[in-house]
């Protein structure tokens, strides 16, 4: 009977301690200084690739294309307007 205490006693612990463990990792993951540097990173990774360090010249192309067809269209829509 003392065995099959003992044995509880240690899986009970291990227990906490993977429970702390997954507390902590949770943490890390959710602070907001974690999470802007994997945003930030991931916006980095659109736009360079991170193998070779060289630009992405396509996805920044279309990301300009956008911004001046956002641009073109504000434009004609307050000529339109006034």
């Amino acid at each position: 009977m003392s065995n099959d205490i003992t044995d509880l006693e240690r899986e009970i612990e291990q227990t906490r301690l993977r429970l702390a463990s997954t507390i902590d990792q949770l943490l890390h993951r959710t602070h907001p200084k974690t999470i802007a540097t994997r945003e930030a990173n991931a916006v980095k990774g659109y736009y360079v690739d991170p193998a070779t360090g060289e630009p992405r010249t396509d996805n920044i192309l279309k990301t300009v294309g956008v911004v001046v067809g956002t641009i073109a269209v504000l434009v004609v829509v307050r000529r339109v307007a006034s």
